[in-house]
């Protein structure tokens, strides 16, 4: 970036982490993912367990341990707090950034790097992605440094070095296990197959270095695995076969969604880039063959659509030592673009779907489109930026009317306090958006791609931040500010029909579940005694108890008076009732 100095860039550094960090505590925890990410590390900490992963107190071996530790040190540390509960995603969110503008300054130079990572801090899903508590920001950091740790080494002439790098990748690669499983390795190693595929150059896979790689990899990831499995000789078929086979393969999860699902999630979430990134991936496909670098590209003077076709046809060729690209040098570019394309592909091909699976892309995309800005001119990024303003015209329209979305009274009464924040948001995003593309006219393309990152960003945060007033709709912290002093450590405290995963973490401390399994089906087959499986069996209970807590649905009230139980009611909202034993 050659128009900054050092010391701008370390402003522009500084202004994204206060923007980046600001809000970790402002927002209340939302369920499901923010209550169960910040509950199993606090149960960790509670029992003094750190082997078993627990769900209100029943085994929970969805994922592996890596965040719930890192999330548990943070607790010990620093408190049971909302932030301390979303620090790791936020720490690995920003160091995915430090850690493209690093990878991007070896593989790049110092002006793509800057701009890759401008462009990875206000892509709008690895914003998004960066502040809610789940594990796919971890994943998407440890799994990013394991290929980027594979470019660097590839990169390397001295043995000694690529060796390093290597091990670095292998390491990553071990801590991607530990934070979402075995996907942590097959991704990385079926992504490089295929490029060794594409390329026909297998050469890479002797310049793994296996040996000491293995060594590292199982090190890391081997210890847990021995330990949990000894404590519970269940885990193998749970996690091993059930959490990846099945879950893949099925829709045991209910998360099934058509072959098309994830093509407005990557539209929109590479926004406001959305057309750049497009335009990169296009040019890395017919320019990645070495000796292309200097050739015209569609919309150019000396171009025309069919060289633009010749291009293609011959970039999906099979290379040959005659292409004008060095046969065994490894293709970075190609390798980027055949991850991104992976990604997408591999889960637009699963039974389960989330948004959040597409975040991998994004550091790879961020490093090819850095690459691609520094090579064009301002007025061309303008264009490719322009599409977003109709966006962001079209978010002001529906802040305006936001309190049209409602479908309950719940929403009707809170989402009106909603809109004042989207309003915010879409006016800074435009103001972002015509101040970047007034900078790009006059040629200053490295002030404009701060102004459009720094406005993506901000606006992105505020409409985050926004997301506070009507957080109580997915929310139990009013519960367990309202019931607090009814609650004590000795009383049973019961759900019932239900389970809200943030209220546990707000009131420190886990329930006995009545007549509700959900994800905890399999720690209660595991635990049967932890449970109580029918309203008539709780009723009994219920009686023999000198005190008790009971949370409920609403309309479930109803069905417990019909039982005969002795109820005083403590809290009732739109949702939830909490009674307790008279």
């Amino acid at each position: 970036m050659n128009a900054l100095t050092i010391r701008q860039v370390g402003w522009l550094l500084a202004a994204i982490a206060v923007i980046w960090f600001a809000n970790l505590e402002y927002r209340t925890l939302v369920k499901p993912d923010e209550g169960r990410y910040a509950e199993i590390p606090r149960e960790m900490v509670a029992s003094g367990d750190w082997v078993t992963p627990r769900l209100n107190e029943l085994k929970y071996f969805e994922k592996p341990p890596l965040q719930y530790w890192a999330t548990a040190t943070a607790y010990t540390l620093f408190g049971e707090h909302q932030w301390t509960s979303r620090l790791w995603t936020g720490l690995t969110g920003f160091a995915g950034i430090l850690l493209v503008w690093f990878a991007g300054l070896r593989l790049f130079g110092r002006e793509a790097a800057c701009y890759a990572a401008l462009l990875l801090s206000s892509s709008l899903l690895y914003v998004l992605m960066g502040h809610i508590n789940t594990l796919d920001m971890g994943v998407t950091f440890f799994i990013t440094l394991g290929i980027l740790g594979l470019l660097l080494a590839q990169a390397q002439a001295d043995v000694k070095k690529r060796r390093n790098w290597m091990l670095v990748a292998w390491a990553a690669m071990a801590l991607a296990v530990l934070s979402k499983g075995l996907m942590g390795i097959i991704l990385p190693g079926a992504a490089l197959f295929i490029y060794c595929l594409v390329q026909r150059d297998f050469g890479v896979l002797k310049r793994m270095h296996w040996l000491p790689g293995l060594a590292v990899f199982f090190a890391i990831t081997v210890p847990w695995f021995v330990l949990v499995m000894k404590a519970n000789p269940e885990f193998f078929e749970r996690f091993f076969i059930y959490e990846h086979y099945t879950r893949f393969t099925t829709r045991v999860h209910g998360r099934y969604q058509p072959w098309y699902y994830f093509i407005p999630i990557l539209l929109a979430g590479a926004l406001p880039w959305t057309v750049l990134m497009f335009d990169t991936m296009l040019r890395t496909v017919v320019g990645s063959r070495r000796g292309n670098s200097n050739k015209q590209f569609p919309g150019s003077k000396r171009s025309d659509i069919n060289s633009v076709r010749a291009e293609l046809v011959e970039a999906f060729s099979c290379p040959s030592t005659s292409s004008g690209r060095t046969a065994g040098v490894f293709n970075t570019e190609r390798f980027l673009l055949i991850w991104a394309v992976f990604i997408y592909v591999f889960f637009s091909i699963s039974s389960s779907k989330l948004p959040s699976y597409l975040l991998p892309m994004f550091p790879v995309l961020a490093l090819l489109m850095g690459k691609r800005i520094a090579e064009m001119r301002g007025r061309v990024l303008l264009w490719q930026v322009a599409p977003a303003i109709p966006v962001a015209l079209l978010l002001l329209g529906l802040a305006l009317n936001v309190d049209k979305f409602a479908d309950t009274p719940n929403q009707a009464e809170l989402y009106p306090h909603y809109g004042p924040w989207l309003v915010a948001a879409a006016l800074v995003s435009l103001a972002g958006l015509l101040a970047g593309m007034g900078l790009l006219w006059r040629e200053r393309k490295s002030a404009a791609v701060a102004v459009l990152a720094l406005g993506a960003l901000l606006s992105v945060q505020i409409g985050l931040s926004g997301y506070e007033t009507v957080a109580r709709e997915r929310s139990a912290k009013h519960v367990a500010e309202a019931i607090h002093a009814e609650v004590k450590a000795d009383v049973p405290f019961y759900s019932v029909l239900t389970y809200e995963q943030t209220l546990p973490f707000y009131l420190k401390r886990t329930f006995t579940l009545v007549q509700y399994q959900d994800e905890m089906a399999y720690g209660i087959q595991q635990e049967p005694r932890r449970w109580i499986p029918t309203i008539e069996e709780f009723a009994r209970v219920w009686a023999s108890q000198p005190e008790a807590l009971a949370i409920l649905p609403v309309y479930a009230y109803a069905q417990l008076q019909q039982q005969g139980l002795a109820m005083k009611i403590i809290f009732e909202d739109a949702q939830h009732i909490v009674v307790k034993k008279p």
